[in-house]
């Protein structure tokens, strides 16, 4: 009796949505019935394509949490979530490459090339070498 009430209420609300909304919703729903018809045994298993399906559409229609039955909407929130911290966190890693030199390392290198002026790189990287600093010589030379 519920159930039958619930369908009468949204039947009549139907009407006050906006045309894309209804068109988002029921993309949703046709995907719910996709997921479920696919031959898997046990548990309804759901891809990333699903995944990245269902957040996208929740992005444009958060109100699509509503239409869906076959995963919470809980759910769907903390997919997005955590494909947001995986950008981000992709986005702020390191690109690689020749690691930096410190700011004290450039320093001793500039006083060293200004207080020895018939000193070029080769002979700077030598000494840095001696006293234990790891550097290559064309870095050396670009300072």
């Amino acid at each position: 009796m519920l159930a039958l009430l619930c369908f009468f209420l949204a039947a009549l609300a139907a009407p006050f949505k906006s045309r894309h909304r209804l068109e988002a919703e029921n993309a949703v729903l046709r995907h719910q019935l996709i997921i479920l018809r696919r031959k898997v045994p046990g548990r309804v298993r759901h891809t990333n394509g699903d995944r990245w399906f269902l957040v996208h559409v929740y992005r444009f229609f958060p109100s699509i949490l509503q239409a869906l039955t076959i995963i919470h909407p809980e759910t769907v929130v903390r997919w997005h979530r955590a494909g947001f911290r995986g950008y981000w966190r992709w986005k702020s890693g390191s690109r690689g490459g020749r690691p930096r030199i410190d700011s004290d390392l450039r320093a001793l290198i500039k006083k060293m090339s200004m207080e020895n002026p018939l000193w070029g790189a080769p002979r700077i990287h030598g000494e840095l070498l001696k006293r234990g600093f790891e550097v290559a010589q064309s870095s050396v030379a670009k300072l």
